[in-house]
């Protein structure tokens, strides 16, 4: 009789699992146009998969605007989270570094960062937002860069 109540706890405990980790990860809708999620939670077992901050190609006699920068930067994540078997769709978090644009005073231009963004999150194609911090900065290592981004992703099994 232990012998079976502990094989039959076991297998519920095991079954269980696996029931957990087949949750879709959840993205509470955003109320407002920008394509961010205000939460986003991956159910247990989920892998996640950090990459480091991303930074512009530049052409230092043109640097481009933060829109095109941000285009740039969001290009070379998808090449990374490609070599990882993984998309933007799978981007649960973003942190967004942005330096004052020299072209707009020293004020950043977080319309041209949004602008960027929703060509690649929250669209008809890539409907999936992640939740996203952008955090002004005063420089960043690579000279005329305006954005630099670091994503979370996640791969629910």
């Amino acid at each position: 009789m232990i012998r079976n109540l502990a094989f039959a706890l076991a297998l519920a405990s095991v079954l269980g699992a696996q029931g957990a980790l087949a949750d879709p990860i959840k993205r509470a809708p955003s109320s407002g146009p920008i394509a961010i999620s205000p939460a986003v939670t991956a159910p247990p077992g989920s892998t996640l998969v950090f990459l480091s901050g991303a930074l512009p190609t530049i052409d230092k006699a043109a640097p481009g605007t933060t829109e095109t920068q941000t285009r740039s930067v969001l290009d070379k994540l998808e090449v990374t989270l490609k070599a990882e078997g993984l998309s933007l769709a799978d981007v649960v978090k973003a942190t967004v570094f942005l330096v004052g644009d020299p072209a707009k005073g020293g004020e950043l231009d977080f319309a041209g960062l949004n602008a960027a963004w929703s060509q690649r999150f929250g669209t008809t194609d890539q409907p999936n937002k992640p939740a996203r911090s952008t955090v002004k900065v005063a420089g960043l290592v690579a000279p005329g860069a305006l954005v630099e981004i670091e994503v979370v992703a996640a791969r629910a099994h």
